[in-house]
């Protein structure tokens, strides 16, 4: 009204603040709309006058948990002239009762955290990122880890499911890369890693894990199973490092890794960026966290094959090729969530990949060809129907050539070029390139030239040094003894 007195209604709204059509109808009526006392009436009849309190709230009070669009469907069901329209009335109306006559709801207390009390562990879903190795898909998930309090993060990539084996590895990686330990280590109900296990192996899998924490001076303990928000500090950091990976590999323009580890290097650059925001209150925690203990513990499973007459061993449903030599005898394995490491006695032998059997229950085959080559050299048609065949050869070329092969030549004459060709790549550690040459033979609808592969990859004569042996007189050695000689005989 003070503007008013100078200015017309639209310019005194304008500098009130207000609209137009308020100014206007101030000038009408000077009574404030909220001093008005008016009672609202319906517009249009209410669509659920007919059945709400007879039908809906006896559904209701049976069924709390019944949702509003099942109810609106068996509405429509009973009352064919209910209009679609009317599921939003429903629904806000069961909102309303529900919030003056519905159950108690669960209430979530949010907590003080101290510093270098808690840290959290739990696992992540990777695979709907379409992440590949090699143009190959990698059915992966994340280890996380999480201070509560600064927020410090660490991912490790899991490619198995988990288990205590991936959960030991990937806490202890972040524990040293933190350089200490908190009080309390947090995780779910590790219901995932005891599927299928039996009664005496979870008895096993916890002594293991709770003999992981006393080992970094830390309570083990969990949040009931299907609580996810028990677990909040960690559950709600998944989402932002997933999203900031989906970023990342979109700005990178590609999924496609040449290798493990350069994905997984990767994943330390965006976890250390995501660190780097946090920097003063990790470096204000650091101080209260626990030393470290002076080593590592086990991260690791440990069982005991023997080498049968196949060339290999069983594992978990997967079959490992070794060296012939071992046949018979029994190696002690170290089973990482990625790698077997093999040991006869204390001696370690050799690392193989780790794999994992199909989720139908099929066998898996983590073999290499330099391991039975030799074998196939003697019996070269072993190679027409072996049971892991397809595994067998190291790149798909290899296997292309021997369908080419079984197309144009007989069985027998087929096995055997092949099996020259392994031997080819094995003895002159050319596997990469002739690779190469068979692919493009493919292309040109040609069959390898063993002749003239094994000129291409002959050692070169000229690079071979020349050794000349000059053989001593037996005389020599005589004189080398001088005059006992003679005394000895």
């Amino acid at each position: 009204m003070t503007f008013r007195q100078t200015d017309g209604p639209a310019v005194a709204a304008a500098k009130a603040s207000i609209s137009p059509a308020t100014a206007y109808r101030f000038e009408q009526d000077h009574q404030l709309r909220s001093s008005i006392d008016k009672v609202r009436t319906r517009r249009r009849p209410d669509p659920l006058a007919d059945f709400f309190d007879a039908e809906v709230i006896p559904m209701l009070k049976a069924a709390p948990g019944l949702r509003a669009a099942a109810i609106f469907e068996e509405m429509q069901r009973r009352h064919p002239h209910l209009s679609s329209g009317a599921r939003r009335t429903l629904e806000r109306r069961i909102r309303s009762w529900r919030a003056r006559h519905g159950a108690d709801k669960e209430v979530i207390f949010r907590q003080v955290h101290a510093p270098g009390r808690m840290g959290l562990s739990d696992f992540t879903d990777m695979a709907d990122l379409g992440v590949t190795i090699g143009a190959e898909r990698l059915d992966h998930r994340l280890y996380h880890f999480r201070l509560v309090y600064s927020g410090f993060e660490h991912a490790h990539v899991i490619l198995g499911g988990e288990s205590y084996v991936a959960l030991a590895e990937g806490l202890q990686n972040a524990l040293w890369a933190l350089g200490g330990a908190p009080r309390e280590h947090r995780s779910d109900s590790l219901s995932a890693a005891f599927r299928n296990l039996t009664r005496e192996a979870r008895e096993d899998l916890t002594r293991r894990y709770d003999a992981l924490c006393a080992h970094y001076g830390m309570d083990p303990t969990r949040n009931n199973r299907g609580v996810a928000h028990e677990n909040g500090a960690i559950e709600s950091s998944h989402g932002h490092l997933r999203k900031a990976i989906k970023d990342a590999l979109l700005m990178r323009g590609a999924n496609d890794f040449e290798d493990l580890t350069s994905y997984r290097r990767f994943i330390d650059e965006i976890v250390s960026r995501k660190n780097a925001h946090n920097t003063k209150r990790i470096e204000a925690e650091r101080p209260t966290l626990q030393q470290l203990p002076g080593q590592r513990t086990h991260d690791y499973e440990e069982t005991i094959v023997t080498i049968t007459s196949s060339g290999g061993f069983t594992l978990r449903r997967v079959f490992y090729t070794v060296p012939s030599r071992l046949i018979g005898h029994r190696l002690r394995v170290r089973l990482y969530d990625d790698r077997l490491e093999l040991f006869i006695g204390g001696t370690a032998l050799m690392t193989l990949a780790r794999g994992r059997a199909s989720t139908t229950g099929k066998h898996a085959h983590i073999v290499d060809y330099r391991h039975v080559i030799h074998a196939l050299r003697r019996k070269p048609m072993a190679l027409l129907n072996l049971v892991y065949r397809d595994q067998l050869f190291p790149r798909d070329a290899y296997r292309r050539t021997f369908d080419r092969l079984l197309e144009k030549l007989p069985e027998r004459s087929a096995c055997r070029l092949m099996v020259d060709l392994l031997a080819l790549a094995h003895d002159r550690g050319c596997e990469a390139e002739l690779a190469s040459i068979l692919t493009d033979d493919l292309v040109a609808n040609q069959l390898p030239d063993m002749v003239a592969l094994r000129e291409r990859f002959a050692p070169d004569p000229a690079a071979l040094p020349e050794v000349v042996v000059h053989l001593a007189p037996l005389s020599s050695y005589e004189e080398l003894l001088g005059d006992n000689v003679g005394e000895a005989a």
